[in-house]
């Protein structure tokens, strides 16, 4: 179910079963009357779902005028071809650090052939071998589309009532985060996590660098952040600045 967080952005919940697990994200819409950008797209076959989303919120997938990956991450690109046949003119947006990732340049950073071995044995029993081998095509061969542009750190991009470009490395190296000062709302991607409601920091266990990860949180002081979107664990609303604060004091103990 989307939910609107100002006239500018919605964010869309897309959840569904797969491989035996409830897998559930959430993807941002930022819409200005003349643009309409989506910020990451889901896991491998989750399109129906956004197009219901999107569909609810009065839009098409159609309508989509730019793209935003905040990083290389199956679940955040695995709707991208599909997306791009769709609408074929949206610009995707990247870090320059991502871009051969996304463009299938280079390897995803967590799909190696040990990773592969490792995601395919902890599948429940009950999964038919179908979609097991179904499965691993999928991650030997990633969904993949051109980026069209890149973005740096602190970049105000002009969509959405303007949007802020925040890099925040750690989770991958190119991660970026957004900020949306009209709102006072930041899209974390996997910078942050939500859990029962709570603010929590990156997932160690999902965090290739969890140094860099923390110092990135340090910048996030610079915003006055009323609400954080993220795309696990959904919206928190609060004293997000000092609740971020929090977390990194909780991780340099």
């Amino acid at each position: 179910m989307s939910v609107s967080i100002s006239k500018q952005i919605s964010m869309m919940e897309l959840s569904q079963t797969v491989m035996g697990r409830n897998q559930c994200v959430y993807p941002t819409l930022l819409h200005d009357g003349e643009e309409l950008i989506l910020v990451d797209t889901g896991y491998p076959g989750q399109l129906p779902l956004i197009e219901q989303e999107m569909v609810s919120l009065g839009y098409s997938v159609n309508n989509i005028s730019r793209i935003i990956l905040t990083h290389q991450d199956l679940d955040h690109i695995g709707n991208l071809p599909g997306l791009r046949e769709a609408s074929p003119h949206a610009e995707i947006i990247s870090d320059p650090i991502e871009q051969p990732y996304i463009q299938g340049d280079k390897l995803l950073i967590r799909i190696t052939p040990e990773s592969i071995v490792k995601s395919l044995a902890s599948l429940p029993a009950e999964v038919p071998d179908q979609m097991k081998q179904a499965f691993k095509l999928t991650l030997e061969n990633p969904p993949k589309a051109p980026v069209d542009r890149t973005v740096v750190n602190k970049e105000t991009l002009p969509y959405g009532g303007g949007i802020t470009v925040v890099e925040t490395p750690g989770h991958t190296p190119g991660h970026i985060s957004l900020y949306h000062e009209a709102s006072k709302t930041l899209i974390a991607g996997d910078a942050l996590v939500v859990a029962n409601g709570e603010l929590l920091g990156p997932s160690p266990i999902h965090t290739l660098d969890m140094k860099k990860a923390i110092d990135s949180l340090k910048q996030l002081d610079h915003y006055d952040i009323n609400c954080v979107i993220c795309y696990h664990g959904g919206i928190y609303k609060g004293e997000a600045n000092q609740r971020i604060t929090e977390i990194i004091n909780q991780f340099e103990q």
